[in-house]
């Protein structure tokens, strides 16, 4: 029986299964949820367990996350028990959704102790215009040599600001030259006031553009051991600092604060040049001494204030960077330093009432704009400075002034160069220009440096009718001061009170006014014809230049360094606004008669520079390449520059220089020629042979022509068809002017400087 009621067993169990398995699954279902209920709740006790209530008064302890049983066995086998923390509580999850940002500004984390330097280089930077800044800074830095008594403490190094790339100083320190040592810089910035766009502009400009360069560090100089700015200024027209007094001074010592992370070792000096400039310098000196050698002993900048040593006058670092943020770029930078500098150092001259300067401001405080201001009003110095040497101020940016070689023409006493080269009467010829700005401090510059400076024009404009009649007039007024002077003929006179040609080469950028297309029309118009003189700095403005007589571009040298040195361009980019002109020239080839001007200084662009200037030739390909010796005018300025009568060539010395051009070209396939010299100027003209050598007269000989047909030009410039150079090509060169003759008209008296006769050469 036992048997027979396990084989039934299975049988059983279906039956029992298939009877009540609805019950069963039910019961299990039931079963399951319980249990799952009783482990949620069970988790919700412990979590609130864990978590104080809201607004508990028990202070809220970090304690150690709960180990996982790995973790937790191998803990119980090192200390052979293990309890966990009754307030231990599990990572906080984060919430979903975007991130809530607080407003308010970040408190400033505590300075880090840096290594002690071995050695302290101070580097003096400087900028002057006249030369005065550059002779205060090379006296700083020889008596700070001398008075330092400490090995550690190296010998000042001095850079102007004019010759070197800021990259290399303000974006990122110099590289050490001793690598053996640890060497800390230390800057030291002497800076002048002007009231006129210098590269010190510029200068303000690439520091602000530094610290808001989001590619950059925001202190990418915090590594300098310091630094400290020391201004010039002038106390008697600028008497406060809100009014002008060392204005950009003080704006260099705001920036170099947040380029350095506040690393200011000396507070700003501030020097009156028709007081105590000397005796402030000498101050600060002393400063400065005491501050490098705290460094040098491992002090430091000292404690307390973070920049030790911050200056109440420059603690604006403190304002709201919102408020910073929101202002443009370029607006802070001339709110306070284009409205207040000088025309020259303020050292030679003294300091300048402010030219006003129209600007746009977001930040609290409205600024109301009254519009563009006049480029030299009546009242500034500029003004004053420019019509005591013998110009005429035409509206608000425009002058005429009369040549000496105008006064020469009219006595029967020789004609310029333009005379022998291309047939321009000097008695009949007015020289002015429409915009008395220039964007280059050239070194040679006969204007003293008083003219206005700028790289774009902020000012108002004057329409060119006003300015075409405004220069005519003055220019015949100044003519008829002249009839009553000895020696001046009568028919010159007579021809001298008719304009026949214009050279807007008199001072400034030309080519900078705005509407200098329609002030050449109305010239062309009267049938005055256009010497149009440019420095190689503003390729728009030349690409839209329409016709012209003959177009001129200032070549002062064959590279960018030469360049920087001679012409003292304001544009960060000169070069390669320079490099732009020349392929600008080359498409005029055929559409305008181009010119070339060399002017040679002896010790910068003459030795070994034949190759570099063939290079440009072959380039531009000109229509003739004019190289004249510099003139010394003997002003400080020009001297302070660096430029003497020991930079003026002589005579053989510029030929020998056109010899050698002439067969640099000749190496490179360009055929160009001598056509003709003028040595009382100093100048040889080199013209294309394939253009300008043609047959002559009846018999057919080949002879230079650079003479123009001015009848012809005019003919064709009211014709309104397209033309070029070629189809105004004048006479033949007169003999007198060839090559190897000295250029001087015949029918002139050559004179010497009491106005007696002299024999030509």
């Amino acid at each position: 029986m036992a048997v027979d009621g396990i084989a039934q067993l299975p049988a059983e169990l279906l039956f029992l299964w298939h009877a009540h398995r609805v019950e069963v699954l039910l019961s299990a279902g039931v079963l399951f949820a319980i249990v799952r209920l009783v482990v949620h709740w069970r988790s919700r006790k412990a979590k609130v367990a864990l978590t104080p209530p809201l607004a508990s008064p028990v202070d809220e302890k970090s304690v150690a996350v709960l180990p996982s049983a790995t973790d937790a066995k191998a803990q119980l086998a090192e200390t052979d028990h293990y309890e966990p923390s009754v307030t231990a509580k599990k990572p906080t999850r984060p919430k979903a959704g975007p991130k809530r940002v607080t407003g308010g500004k970040k408190a400033k984390s505590s300075p880090v102790r840096e290594t002690v330097p071995e050695q302290i280089q101070p580097l003096v930077f400087y900028y002057s215009l006249g030369g005065s800044t550059r002779a205060y800074a090379e006296r700083f830095a020889e008596e700070l040599s001398r008075q330092s008594e400490d090995s550690k403490i190296l010998s000042p190094e001095t850079y102007d600001l004019t010759e070197l790339d800021y990259d290399d100083f303000f974006i990122s320190i110099p590289k050490p030259k001793d690598d053996s040592k640890r060497t800390a810089y230390f800057y030291l910035l002497l800076i002048p006031s002007y009231d006129i766009d210098t590269e010190l502009s510029n200068f303000l400009t690439h520091l602000q553009e530094t610290h808001h360069d989001f590619r950059i560090d925001t202190a990418p100089l915090q590594q300098l051991a310091g630094y400290s700015v020391f201004g010039f200024g002038d106390k008697q027209d600028w008497p406060t600092e809100q009014q002008g007094f060392c204005s950009q001074a003080i704006e260099v010592d705001k920036w170099m604060s947040k380029l350095t992370a506040r690393k200011r070792a000396f507070p700003i000096g501030l020097a009156d040049v028709k007081r105590n400039a000397d005796a402030s310098l000498s101050e600060w000196r002393t400063g400065l001494k005491s501050i490098m050698e705290d460094l040098a002993e491992g002090k430091g900048l000292g404690e307390g204030v973070s920049g030790s040593g911050e200056a109440v006058e420059s603690g604006d670092e403190d304002e709201a960077e919102d408020e910073e943020e929101s202002d443009d770029s370029f607006t802070r930078v001339q709110k306070k330093s284009a409205k207040k500098s000088s025309t020259d150092d303020v050292e030679d001259i003294g300091g300048k009432a402010p030219i006003p300067v129209d600007f746009t401001t977001t930040s609290k405080t409205a600024v109301q704009s009254s519009g563009p201001k006049a480029m030299v009003p009546k009242a500034s110095p500029t003004y004053g400075s420019l019509t005591k040497q013998g110009y005429s101020i035409v509206g608000t940016h425009s002058g005429v002034k009369i040549c000496r070689w105008t006064k020469s023409a009219l006595r029967g006493r020789g004609s310029c160069y333009k005379f022998s080269f291309y047939g321009i009467a000097s008695h009949r010829c007015m020289e002015a220009t429409p915009s008395l700005s220039c964007s280059n401090k050239c070194v040679f510059c006969w204007r003293h440096g008083t003219n206005p400076v700028g790289t774009t024009w902020r000012w108002q404009v004057d329409p060119p009718g006003m300015i075409f009649e405004g220069i005519k007039a003055e220019h015949y007024k100044k003519i008829k001061m002249l009839r009553g002077v000895p020696g001046v003929r009568s028919e010159r006179f007579a021809e001298g009170m008719r304009i026949r040609h214009c050279a807007l080469s008199l001072v400034g950028e030309p080519i900078f006014y705005p509407h200098i297309n329609e002030l050449l029309g109305m010239l062309h118009k009267e049938h005055i014809s256009s010497f149009l003189v440019c420095n190689a700095q503003h390729p728009d403005q030349l690409a839209a230049l329409g016709p012209v007589t003959q177009l001129y571009v200032s070549i002062d040298a064959s590279d960018k360094e030469t360049l920087r040195k001679i012409d003292r361009p304001l544009h960060r980019d000169f070069w390669e606004r320079f490099m732009r002109c020349m392929d600008i020239l080359r498409e005029k080839r055929d559409t305008h008669r181009t010119v070339f001007r060399l002017t040679l200084v002896k010790g910068f662009n003459i030795d070994e520079e034949a190759e570099g200037y063939a290079k440009l030739v072959e380039q531009a390909q000109p229509s003739f390449v004019e190289v004249k010796g510099v003139t010394y005018c003997g002003t400080s300025t020009a001297a302070g520059a660096g430029l003497t009568m020991q930079n003026v060539p002589f005579y053989e010395e510029v030929s020998a220089f056109v010899l050698a051009l002439e067969a640099a070209l000749k190496r490179r396939g360009l055929d160009y020629g001598i056509g003709a010299e003028h040595a009382h100027s100093c100048c040889i003209l080199l013209a294309d042979r394939s253009r300008y050598y043609l047959p002559s007269g009846e018999n057919g000989e080949m002879r230079w022509h650079t003479l123009i047909d001015y009848p012809k030009f005019f003919e064709l410039v009211e014709s309104g068809k397209p033309f070029g150079p070629h189809d105004y090509i004048g006479d033949a060169t007169p003999e007198w002017a060839a090559w190897g003759n000295g250029g001087f008209d015949p029918r002139d008296q050559r004179v010497d400087r009491k106005g007696r006769p002299k024999a030509v050469e």
